[in-house]
């Protein structure tokens, strides 16, 4: 199973356990340090490939994205600081009109990943910002260090965030901060980020990986198809009204009750037993 790369994606592959039968964690690390992991036009279609193959590929059971660490400075240099994602390449913006744009954000990568089936953690040390901040919020959890900044800073430039930051943001941290938020542009360092709702955890920045990789083997342990079924019914909250949801909610409670796993999960809490699901 080889996992898609680019000049500026690479995807590595982590076992969930020592069980090889229980599949593997992708890593996908968004590899432009030079440029803080900035999003430029090849950033996006690669993070769409590699979307495309985790969808696919049933032995991937959860996707953890982040951004390459900054590279050794150059002699005399200062060493560039740390980034998830600084947003987006912002030389792409200059001198583009409406329908460039319109076409290039249709069916984005961002997109892509918010609609996977599969968990997605964020796992985020230094900047996430702009287009950085959305992906974040794109995924399903996020895990922090705490030398992390978020914010949207696009209305520095005339603009409103464009990847769903208007849409997820207020509903991770509520209408009045996504507006002081998106119309102050101003930063909120990791600590602020987790007391608003927008991130998960922050931890230290030498215990963020391990931190991240227990999660996802905790997942990953997991019935696939009960994570699936359980992520499209949070995912109705977003989409429909209380009512409408809470019964979107029970209809797919019940249906599990059908499945092979149901039954496995069971019969191993009553026997206190390890399950071997069925849908892994």
């Amino acid at each position: 199973m080889n996992p898609p790369q680019s000049d500026v994606m690479k995807v590595n592959l982590e076992p969930v356990s020592d069980d090889q039968n229980l599949g593997f964690i992708a890593c996908l690390t968004i590899d432009r340090p030079d440029k803080l992991n900035a999003l430029n036009a090849e950033v996006m279609a690669s993070l769409k490939t590699v979307c495309a193959w985790v969808e696919e590929s049933d032995d991937v059971r959860v996707l953890v994205i982040t951004g390459a660490p900054p590279n050794p400075p150059a002699e005399g240099k200062r060493t560039k600081p740390h980034a998830f994602v600084a947003g987006a390449d912002i030389t792409e913006f200059a001198g583009a009109g409406s329908d460039v744009i319109r076409e290039r954000f249709r069916n984005n990568a961002v997109e892509a990943l918010w609609n996977l089936s599969k968990p997605t953690i964020a796992m985020v040390d230094g900047f996430a910002l702009g287009g950085g901040c959305e992906v974040a919020c794109s995924c399903d959890v996020r895990i922090a260090s705490n030398r992390s900044t978020f914010g949207t800073p696009e209305i520095n430039l005339g603009l409103i965030p464009g990847y769903g930051a208007t849409q997820r943001l207020e509903r991770l941290v509520g209408y009045g901060k996504a507006h002081e938020m998106i119309m102050t542009g101003d930063m909120v360092p990791a600590e602020e980020a987790h007391r608003i709702g927008l991130v998960n955890h922050v931890v230290a920045p030498e215990d963020l990986e391990q931190t991240v990789m227990e999660m996802a083997r905790r997942i990953g342990t997991k019935s696939s198809h009960a994570l699936r079924v359980g992520k499209q019914a949070v995912r109705a909250a977003l989409d429909e009204g209380l009512t409408d949801g809470v019964e979107i909610e029970a209809i797919a409670f019940a249906d599990l009750f059908d499945s092979e796993d149901k039954e496995i999960g069971v019969q191993a809490f009553m026997n206190r037993e390890t399950p071997e699901w069925k849908h892994r």
